[in-house]
């Protein structure tokens, strides 16, 4: 017979997926968020987006090319990856500041590990990591309220105090200048709830107000819809849904991360802020959980390979958050939960890569 057995590495099926499918396609899952960021924080926020992804493509074709390597800047990998950076800061924040979060991104969180695929943690996180650690006050502070309403969502006129601005100058400050978060971390903190008036029964009277403001159904729709200061992508939870429902339905990322991670963070903030299903509301949707569960923390490169692995890891990217927001210096811990857990990914893929069939443990 003339036909012969041709053998060849693995894989043997092929799709049309590439690098370049998957990484557009994200880029499109995040247009909704960013449709719903300049509706609340007008047209700069856009402008920020479009210097992170610029900075991020240009950066890494400079490097390429000094490297003598193909240039892929089209494969939308870069673009992504300054997109993301942006999404990570205020719309306050100068423009100079997203494109060396950009710049770092792509420099030392992609290229000196060896590029595209090599990073043990995600460059975008890592270019954020770096403008807090440099410029802490100008990425903590500033806050730019939206066109529709104010910072955290509640109105200063929501809490039924007679001039509040001359009872508690401290809480009049809060409330116009903090985010969600922000807010939340504050009223934890004993020594500046007693501080907000020489009047004990006035703190707590404060305290309890502010609190349920906080976490009312009002406040609760202002988060899911976006009516609220913080982040560019975490401006509308609606938003990042959708085009996390588009990112599932194209099999771009799968369930196991962001289920994990989200029902961590809502369980542990249920038991954490009194059994309150509005805390653990709270918890899930201020900040950016919702953005880091589904877009950050399902990166392909730098979560586990197995399906245990992941739920392992979502579930851990949860408990860090809680644990930076109750008890850490910082009010919001998804950064640095998921670049923790990457660190812990080779860790997770040796204990749970299943045993192949027939292999005996000796």
């Amino acid at each position: 017979m003339d036909n012969k057995f041709v053998v060849s590495a693995a894989p043997h099926l092929h799709d049309r997926t590439s690098v370049s499918f998957v990484m557009w396609q994200v880029v499109i899952a995040l247009i909704p968020a960013m449709i719903a960021a300049v509706y609340f924080f007008g047209f700069h926020a856009l402008l920020l987006t479009l210097y992170g992804g610029v900075a991020a493509m240009a950066v890494e074709a400079l490097i390429q090319k000094c490297r003598k390597k193909p240039i892929t800047i089209m494969d939308g990998s870069a673009f992504l990856t300054g997109m993301l950076v942006a999404f990570n800061l205020d719309a306050g924040v100068p423009w100079w500041l997203t494109v060396i979060g950009a710049v770092f991104a792509i420099a030392i969180g992609k290229h000196a590990f060896g590029g595209l695929g090599m990073n043990p943690m995600n460059p975008a996180l890592l270019g954020r990591a770096f403008v807090l650690a440099s410029w802490p006050t100008l990425v903590t502070s500033g806050w730019m309220h939206t066109l529709k309403g104010s910072i955290n969502g509640i109105k200063v006129t929501d809490i039924p105090i007679d001039s509040l601005a001359t009872i508690s100058p401290k809480a009049y400050t809060l409330l116009t200048s903090a985010t969600p978060l922000n807010v939340a971390k504050s009223m934890r903190d004993t020594t500046f709830v007693q501080s907000m008036t020489t009047n004990a029964s006035q703190n707590t009277q404060l305290h309890d107000l502010i609190h349920n403001a906080l976490i009312s159904s009002q406040n609760i729709q202002h988060l899911f819809w976006g009516n609220i200061g913080g982040c560019l992508g975490e401006v509308s939870a609606f938003a990042l849904l959708l085009g996390a429902l588009w990112l599932i339905y194209n099999h771009i990322i799968e369930w196991r991360i962001p289920v994990s991670y989200i029902l961590t963070v809502f369980v542990l903030g249920f038991l954490m802020d009194g059994m309150s299903v509005s805390s653990a509301m709270f918890q899930v949707l201020a900040g950016g959980v919702i953005l880091g569960a589904f877009y950050m923390a399902t990166d392909p490169v730098t979560s586990p390979m197995t399906k245990t692995g992941r739920i392992i890891f979502g579930i851990g990217c949860g408990v860090v958050t809680i644990f930076i927001r109750y008890k850490g210096g910082y009010p919001e811990g998804v950064c640095y939960s998921i670049l923790l857990m990457n660190l812990l990914v080779p860790l997770i893929d040796k204990y749970t890569i299943p045993r192949a069939f027939g292999e005996v443990k000796k």
